[in-house]
């Protein structure tokens, strides 16, 4: 399966955001806020509208770990729902599996996520599932399976509950590490999306 093999701590010091939402990233940030290869100095040329735009869907794309053709068939279903472009288009990347495993903290990156699903240790609805894309619908019970609940990794990211709970659209239970999938969010409800500006996704595709 192909994916992008870019340096994590490179590619967050380029955006100069912690896209991946990895605790580690962001002290990288607060001991280099310069980008990579470039001391503080270092003072980029004006971004032309375009270059803007790109680096604008390069930052979500890496984001949730996609490559350019499904990123492009999430643009293009995103267009044909009724609503806003661009609000569906992060309803669509917020209501993958792997993406809601993350939220759920039952992992503590969607890398890790995405590797719990491929690996068959989450079940939906109480049917194994490993396709990290799956598109979740409202109401849907997400668990991890039983045999799996002792693992390190898993408890280690279950420590974030307490920490940080779960955003509105999520329902959790840790200790049978089960959760519910309420609705596709809204991007107010989502912190770490503040830095995403999905319309200039959609003046890049609509050229």
């Amino acid at each position: 399966m192909a994916r992008n093999r870019s340096p994590r701590g490179k590619v967050v010091r380029r955006f100069g955001a912690n896209i991946f939402g990895v605790e580690k990233y962001d002290k990288l940030l607060q001991k280099k806020p310069n980008l990579p290869g470039k001391d503080l100095s270092f003072r980029k040329k004006k971004p032309s509208v375009y270059s803007i735009q790109l680096n604008e869907k390069q930052k979500v794309k890496l984001m949730y770990g996609i490559l350019e053709r499904q990123f492009r068939r999430y643009f293009d279903l995103a267009s044909r729902k009724k609503g806003v472009t661009g609000d569906n288009l992060l309803e669509i990347l917020e209501s993958r599996l792997d993406n809601v495993v993350y939220r759920l903290h039952f992992a503590r990156s969607r890398r890790q996520a995405r590797q719990f699903v491929l690996h068959k240790h989450v079940l939906v609805n109480g049917e194994i599932v490993n396709i990290p894309s799956y598109q979740l619908k409202p109401g849907d019970k997400i668990e991890i399976k039983e045999n799996y609940r002792k693992n390190l990794q898993l408890l280690e990211a279950l420590k974030a509950v307490s920490s940080y709970g779960v955003l509105p659209h999520l329902e959790i239970n840790p200790d049978v590490c089960c959760g519910i999938f309420k609705n596709a969010p809204a991007k107010a409800d989502i912190p770490d999306l503040v830095s995403v500006n999905e319309q200039l996704i959609v003046e890049l595709y609509s050229k």
